[in-house]
């Protein structure tokens, strides 16, 4: 049966993808492994769970800070370069805390290489987006884009569950360890990728800080893309950061056990993927209006946890609501690697990591502040109600419905034109 997928000119015949998708697998599990092993290690050295949460939050926002200069880099390097160099760094940084006494580290040391792990990721990130045309011909980066968001959201569930075996039996400095074994081993299988000749520049001369400004011009000039990550970022904050936090709030309190929140979590999962495979086998005109509209769906996350009446309702809503991905991982990135020139898309992908992941912590922090003005249930009520509206007002932009842009392909003569 997986035969198919193997022949010549099918989607695993190609070397360089399959590389890069057994090297995406691997970085994730020991990205997600980690912080398990750093949470043993603060609480083990007398830190607080203030302190958890402070080291484990300036790892994400180093990350998105520094995601435009990664983007730089992802368009002017080979990108397989950024990503051995990313992993690599990743594999150093995990390692340097093996040779610390874990009882007596400094929380500045461990914030620091926090800190540094978020900067691996600013560069790793876009890199990753972007090489994806350049070692898969284009009737394929839609299965591609899909295959590879499975799977590593499958390595994001399984990370903590590896960690969390390696420290209860080996102990913190032995996940360490493998954790950076994993990183090596992710960089090693990225050396054999041929992503072809580099797009050169076609403005040469533009200083680090103008091509960062050139990033957003080319995200502004596609006004979709613009439109797209915008209504992202405002739900991540307003609707997707709020039920993260209660969602284990809820039903622990309601129902007395975590199981609840755990077994939502992984059948949301399971119907963003079967989601994403239906859609890739689906012949869509606008895949846009199929994103927004489907995305859509999420609101029943938010309604099924003001009104918690069961278990079984709640276990049918998340993994409905979980269909409401799909279509973007099917969709989107492949839009933008479509619409955007190759030697721009570094800057694009890392634009849309900082509108991905730049808000959605402040709405996390903002969670129990907005409860106890608004009460839970009328806040939960009225950011479903937020989620629709920003729906309906993203397909009103020219571009959306179709994720494409009636306008000619961006270059630097277009900022003027324009």
């Amino acid at each position: 049966m997986l035969k198919k997928y193997f022949e010549p000119g099918a989607l695993f015949s190609f070397p360089a993808y399959r590389a890069l998708l057994l090297s995406g697998i691997l970085t994730v599990i020991a990205m997600s492994a980690f912080p398990i092993a750093l949470a043993v290690t603060v609480l083990d050295a007398g830190g607080s769970a203030t302190t958890l949460g402070l080291i484990l939050a300036v790892r994400v926002l180093s990350g998105v800070l520094l995601a435009p200069v990664g983007g730089v880099w992802a368009d002017r390097l080979p990108r397989k370069t950024i990503l051995i160099a990313a992993d690599g760094f990743r594999a150093i940084m995990g390692s340097v805390v093996v040779f610390i006494d874990p009882k007596s580290i400094s929380m500045w040391i461990l914030g620091g290489i926090v800190v540094l792990m978020g900067v691996s990721d600013a560069f790793g990130g876009p890199a990753a987006g972007a090489i994806i045309p350049s070692i898969l011909p284009d009737h394929l980066l839609p299965a591609g884009n899909v295959v590879r968001g499975i799977a590593l959201k499958g390595s994001t569930i399984a990370g903590p569950g590896i960690a969390g075996i390696i420290v209860v039996s080996l102990g913190t400095h032995a996940t360490y360890v493998a954790t950076s074994i994993f990183f090596l081993v992710g960089a090693v299988l990225l050396v054999r990728i041929n992503e072809g000749p580099k797009v050169a520049s076609e403005n040469p001369q533009t200083t680090f800080v103008e091509e960062m400004r050139e990033g957003l011009q080319v995200v502004w000039y596609y006004k979709w893309i613009a439109a797209m990550i915008l209504m992202a970022s405002v739900q991540l904050m307003m609707v997707v950061g709020v039920e993260n936090v209660l969602l284990p709030v809820i039903t622990k309190r309601d129902f007395g056990t975590a199981s609840v929140f755990a077994t939502s979590a992984a059948l949301f999962s399971a119907g963003g993927a079967i989601s994403a495979l239906i859609c890739i086998k689906s012949k869509v005109k606008n895949p846009g209006l199929v994103s927004v509209v489907v995305w859509g769906l999420f609101v029943l996350a938010p309604l099924v946890l003001a009104f918690p009446s069961s278990k079984s309702v709640i276990f049918i809503a998340y993994f409905i609501a979980g269909f409401s991905v799909g279509p973007w991982e099917a969709f989107w990135a492949t839009q933008v690697q479509r619409e955007v020139p190759a030697a721009y898309q570094g800057r694009v992908f890392a634009i849309d990591y900082m509108g991905s992941l730049g808000l959605m912590p402040l709405g996390m922090a903002l969670a129990g502040p907005l409860v106890n003005v608004f009460g839970e249930g009328e806040l939960l009520i009225g950011v479903a109600a937020f989620h629709l509206f920003i729906c309906a007002v993203v397909l009103l932009v020219p571009g959306v419905k179709q994720m494409k842009s009636s306008r000619p392909a961006y270059t630097p003569k277009s900022v003027i034109s324009s």
